[in-house]
């Protein structure tokens, strides 16, 4: 099977083919797995982390891609969930060990031998893949394989993170940063939150243009003043200074939720910025998610179907994954990016 593969730690700014094509034996499920034939997978500001070095695979070479759509070509011995055929998706949770006080409780987003799509295990950037079949989960027919793939990241790790803000409706929240992640949480807040307002900080004038299109209450550059302080802040930058943005913006008690697996180090001396009176006084709270679980990954799908959410995407052909990673590290276009490695089935 053709796959790209990670094959070392690289400056996307100075590599322009950081993955290498590669013909690989096609994988054979092993207990509990299932194989899949694969037609989509969203491209993630996540690969470009494991590219630099933020959060590396923990070998090489690694297939990269955690926002996989599949056809189930074969199912391995013990599992009974899943058919043959069957349209599946697999997001960033691989695995956890199902007995730790986390796992017990849900929680196996925590789990300490947490493992993740496409950087501690093989994923999507590839013809096939197999996965266990407990961490897959049924793709609605309302999407196409496409479209329904960054729902399984950007939409689910956005899903989790909103949670966590403890939004209630009526109070404002503001987006800092306005990607892949957050033009779905502005979606979900619109539907789920009808009286709260949302306020968009975005250094891209293509994004604030976007947040607008998309029905942002306000839209500003990340130092602009806002009409008002809100209760919680989502920042799914990569990048520190938003962080000291944000919290200027927070009411008293406010939670800014950091949704990001990794930070840069370019622009960490802002840190040294802070002030405790006009940044941390007054209970304000900074909490970051982490990983998402498998439970995550099912509401959000199916609440994305009930909306209904349809994401704005780039597709690229399946020969074009450098040239899709460089455009995301170069904000190119707005959306989600999403490439295609195969045609489903037809009958």
């Amino acid at each position: 099977m053709k796959a790209w593969e990670i094959t070392e730690i690289t400056d996307l700014q100075t590599n322009s083919e950081p993955l290498n094509q590669v013909e690989r034996t096609k994988p054979e499920p092993r207990d509990g797995e299932v194989l899949l034939r694969v037609l989509t997978c969203g491209i993630c500001h996540t690969e470009l982390d494991e590219i630099e070095g933020r959060t590396p695979p923990n070998t090489f070479p690694r297939i990269p891609g955690h926002q996989v759509i599949g056809e189930v070509e074969a199912l391995g011995e013990g599992c009974c969930l899943r058919q043959k055929g069957q349209r599946l998706g697999v997001a960033w949770i691989y695995s956890a060990c199902g007995s730790c006080v986390y796992c017990k409780r849900g929680e196996e987003n925590l789990c300490s031998v947490f493992r993740a799509t496409g950087r501690d295990a093989d994923g999507g950037y590839a013809e096939y893949m197999v996965v266990p079949e407990q961490f897959t989960v049924i793709i609605p027919e309302v999407f196409d394989e496409a479209e329904a793939a960054p729902l399984l990241c950007a939409g689910a790790v956005g899903y989790r993170t909103l949670q966590l803000t403890q939004l209630q409706n009526g109070q404002s929240i503001g987006l800092m940063g306005f990607g892949a992640s957050a033009h779905l949480v502005l979606k979900m807040v619109l539907h789920a939150y009808s009286d709260s307002r949302v306020l968009v900080f975005a250094r891209n004038p293509e994004e604030r243009k976007f947040a607008k299109q998309e029905g942002a209450f306000w839209i500003g550059d990340i130092d602009e003043e806002p009409p008002e302080r809100v209760q919680a802040i989502i920042d799914t930058t990569p990048a520190w200074k938003p962080v000291l943005a944000s919290l200027n913006n927070l009411l008293p008690g406010g939670r800014l939720v950091i949704n990001a697996i990794r930070k840069e180090e370019a622009d960490k001396h802002y840190l040294l910025y802070t002030d405790y009176d006009k940044h941390l006084w007054m209970e304000k709270e900074i909490k970051s998610v982490a990983n998402v679980t498998h439970t995550d990954v099912e509401a959000f799908v199916q609440l994305a179907a009930e909306i209904p959410i349809h994401p704005i995407y780039e597709e690229y052909m399946f020969h074009d994954a450098n040239r899709a990673l460089h455009d995301l590290k170069h904000k190119k276009k707005r959306g989600s990016k999403v490439l295609r490695v195969s045609m489903p089935t037809t009958d």
